[in-house]
């Protein structure tokens, strides 16, 4: 198995913290942690495609071959 690079780290983090931010909107439709965080702006919309980055990512992650 290959070591995962920092960028894989990065990519996993993020894809947590998406996960863990969709749970608490589907428990609670009023609680969105990057809303909270940022507002709606354009730094939630960055933040937003940077986890839709991440995610993409990890498709390649799980497909690549870990010999």
């Amino acid at each position: 198995m290959t070591e995962k690079t920092e960028l894989d780290w990065i990519a996993i983090a993020l894809v947590v913290i998406g996960g863990l931010n969709w749970g608490l909107f589907g428990i609670s439709q009023d609680y969105n942690l990057v809303e909270l965080i940022f507002g709606y702006s354009a730094i939630a919309r960055v933040v937003y495609i940077i986890v839709g980055l991440a995610a993409l990512y990890m498709i390649y992650f799980a497909s690549k071959d870990h010999q």
